[in-house]
């Protein structure tokens, strides 16, 4: 059962001295109205964030447009979520997602955001937001058979040196799939190896889209166990637009689940610590959570 929802957004929103990353994957519906709404959401914490801090940033976690082709991302990302970059000013970070590969090697993806989506072909990048760290993995290289095995090596190369370069305390890390599910398409062990890089560096929190609802985990070992010490927060996110989904078989360590709610992941980060929460259209707020950095 899920439990009842929090109170209002302005709770969070408004922490002084944090900044704001806001966003979701599976965007992608042409024929739902959704990710107008969801768009819309997001517009409104961005400007309801009264600092107006220039590092907030909104974060895309895949399947933005369905088929990934030049007339879904004119037709429908546009006019949603793209249009909310131009409204508020803020750059959108992308990751590509299965969906961006529907017309091969994801073409129209890397030409609609460009430089935003790392080197064309690609699709691995990072950034900062305030004092956090943000990387950006293209999961499509390592869960797909699509790609040469020298693609993938370097990809955790450029991952690795990365994690080595930023020694900020906090670090994000998102893609498409996710490792821990328990919805539809569920986890993914190819990703393991990616997970132990990234837990062997302290990173904090991994967002994935891809799974068509909200889950939250405790923080977890590369193996799944809880661990209270250097363990990763997982987040699925796959709430932005498309049709959702319920879950199948749920995962040890899986703390908080939402099905049947189209919505946004709001983190807002501080100084060695976090925030997050889902904000529903409509404007509900579920799931209030956080942590400190390792």
């Amino acid at each position: 059962m899920t439990p009842p929802p929090a109170a209002a957004p302005a709770a969070i929103v408004a922490q002084s001295g944090a900044s704001v990353m806001i966003g979701a994957g599976d965007i992608h519906s042409c024929t739902s109205q959704i990710g107008s709404s969801t768009a819309a959401l997001v517009d409104s914490v961005l400007r309801a964030d009264s600092t107006a801090k220039v590092n907030d940033a909104v974060f895309l976690l895949g399947d933005n447009a369905t088929a990934g082709g030049p007339t879904q991302y004119a037709d429908c990302f546009t006019r949603t979520w793209g249009d909310l970059g131009k409204r508020s000013g803020k750059k959108l970070h992308p990751t590509p997602g299965n969906h961006e590969y529907d017309t091969g090697n994801a073409d129209q993806y890397f030409k609609y955001f460009g430089a935003a989506a790392g080197s064309p072909g690609k699709g691995f990048y990072s950034y900062d937001v305030g004092e956090w760290h943000v990387i950006v993995v293209n999961s499509n290289m390592i869960v797909s058979n699509d790609f040469p095995e020298a693609a993938r090596a370097e990809q955790m190369r450029w991952l690795e040196d990365d994690l080595k370069a930023h020694k900020t305390p906090c670090t994000i890390a998102y893609w498409h799939q996710p490792r821990f599910s328990s919805g539809w398409h569920g986890s993914n062990a190819q990703l393991g190896p990616l997970w132990q890089l990234l837990y062997d560096h302290n990173v904090e929190l991994v967002l994935s889209g891809h799974d068509h609802g909200y889950e939250r985990f405790q923080p977890m070992s590369p193996a799944g166990v809880r661990d209270t010490v250097k363990g990763i927060t997982a987040i699925v996110a796959g709430t932005g637009g498309g049709t959702l989904r319920g879950f199948s078989k749920i995962l040890p360590n899986s703390a908080y689940r939402i099905e049947g709610r189209h919505g946004v992941l709001l983190l807002t980060l501080g100084k060695a610590e976090y925030r997050s929460a889902f904000l529903e259209v409509g404007g509900r707020v579920w799931d209030m959570s956080g942590g400190k950095c390792h």
